[in-house]
């Protein structure tokens, strides 16, 4: 899986799973969707994520990567 990819399963994840603990549980659990929306924004405005930071240090590959031919990857180092 792609960091791409990951990235956007995670941002749903995080924003659904924050909103029913909103309703079940407490009302300012709404505060991390909120942060989450947030970092979207900016995201979108600076092509700059913290969890993409923190998924590139897990390792996760970039989609861009991938189609990348080995050969010039190699040729690249």
């Amino acid at each position: 899986m792609h960091i791409e990819r990951l990235l956007r399963l995670l941002a749903g994840t995080f924003i659904l799973g924050s909103l029913a603990l909103g309703h079940w549980v407490s009302p300012y659990w709404y505060l991390f969707t909120a942060f989450v929306g947030l970092n979207l924004l900016q995201s979108g405005f600076t092509n700059w994520c913290p969890m993409m930071w923190f998924l590139k240090l897990l390792g996760v590959p970039c989609a861009a990567d991938a189609a990348r031919p080995k050969s010039a990857s190699l040729a690249a180092k």
